[in-house]
């Protein structure tokens, strides 16, 4: 499939072009986006970034790609999805802003974290380069916006996963910034992750006359002693120290109360630092359980923090703040295999993703956007004042 830039959508909700990011904020998760129904907040924000005049705006599916074209040497590229895991019941939505006895001034509601205002401070970051851009202060980089859908779900559904496949010149960069939570701190590359189907085999009895059978799950004790007893490692990748860790999450065996099993699955994750490839870390996986029989189900390779990168140091002079490992799998990986160095950087707790009391102080939303916009415009401008 060759992706198109469609005609602009048909009206449906848009999103006030005057807005502020917090309220910005609200907007963007009023309008739902459980996985799956994407396509009117798609709708919003390709509209939005339409009538900024300034980007070449491309479309696939409920993905959304906005970016200049200034011949600039270097590109930055940020991005976020849209999607979020599904409402809580009563629902957690509209979004409400409150005083929270810890975090402040906050908004409550699903996406809020995860992560809507993340996409909240992309499209105030687009809209603030096109005002520099009409005030003929041109930016020193050119800059890509993407926006995909599907990410809280399989990864064969995903949107960027989709892009990178069909229209990865869509994605072309330097650098990437994904805007998922990281309480508005940095968080460079992160773990790879695969899982393995370790099985044992016995043969099948009546309970009551065991000893004509072979049981598969007693079978499996060494592997979860091997897995108890394992010291996982910790790697340094450019500077940053990635924790690793390999873990039974789940064993299954047995067909009834009476049967003694002859099939027993011990279900392993392994997280492993982004200095070994997906090659490494099976090899890896099988030298700890060797002997038994092991199948790999899911493997993602991580991602190198590229933090040696003149634009990432730049990135990390503004923050002010010593970067972070992510020892979670996130989409940073995706850019690293088109070899695009990528880092994670947004607002909000990580640990409230996903969470009924999900929130994000407007603290975050206003420091991760006056960060970006000083990060990429300031140079382009007499002076930070003109980006504020």
């Amino acid at each position: 499939m060759t992706p198109t830039s469609p005609a602009p959508a048909e009206a449906g909700p848009r999103l006030d072009p005057a807005a502020d990011v917090v309220e910005l904020t609200r907007q963007i998760c009023d309008l739902e986006s459980v996985s799956g129904n994407e396509a009117a907040l798609a709708d919003a924000v390709e509209a939005h970034l339409r009538g900024l005049g300034c980007y070449e705006v491309l479309r696939d599916g409920d993905a959304v790609v906005a970016r200049t074209a200034l011949g600039r040497s270097e590109r930055i590229v940020l991005a976020g999805h849209l999607d979020t895991v599904p409402l809580t019941e009563p629902p957690n939505l509209p979004v409400r802003r409150e005083t929270h006895p810890e975090d402040g001034d906050v908004l409550f509601g699903r996406g809020t974290v995860d992560m809507k205002g993340g996409v909240a401070v992309q499209l105030s970051v687009a809209r603030a380069a096109a005002a520099h851009l009409a005030a003929g202060h041109e930016p020193t980089r050119d800059l890509t916006f993407v926006f995909y859908d599907h990410e809280e779900v399989e990864s064969a559904k995903s949107g960027l996963g989709r892009l990178a496949r069909n229209a990865p010149d869509w994605l072309r960069g330097d650098f990437a910034l994904l805007l998922e939570p990281t309480a508005a701190g940095v968080e460079g590359g992160c773990n790879g992750t695969l899982r393995a189907h370790v099985t044992t085999r016995g043969r099948a009895a009546h309970t009551a006359r065991a000893w004509r059978g072979v049981n598969a799950v007693h079978a499996a004790a060494p592997i979860l002693s091997r897995l108890a007893a394992y010291e996982p490692a910790e790697v340094e990748v450019e500077g940053l120290v990635f924790r690793e860790g390999l873990n039974a999450v789940a064993i299954t065996g047995g067909i009834a109360g009476n049967v003694v099993p002859d099939r027993c699955t011990v279900e392993v994750n392994y997280r492993f630092a982004p200095a070994r490839d997906a090659a490494e870390a099976e090899r890896h996986v099988r030298e700890v359980l060797h002997g038994f029989e092991l199948e790999v189900t899911d493997v993602a390779e991580g991602a190198r923090p590229g933090l040696d990168l003149p634009a990432a140091a730049a990135f990390l002079a503004v923050v002010g703040a010593q970067p972070r490992p992510k020892y979670g799998w996130t989409d940073v990986a995706r850019f690293s295999a088109l070899g695009i160095p990528a880092v994670n950087y947004g607002p909000g707790d990580p640990l409230l993703a996903h969470a009924d009391d999900e929130r994000c102080p407007v603290a975050h939303l206003r420091e991760c956007e006056r960060v970006l916009t000083s990060w990429l415009l300031d140079a382009a401008a007499d002076g930070p004042e003109e980006v504020r």
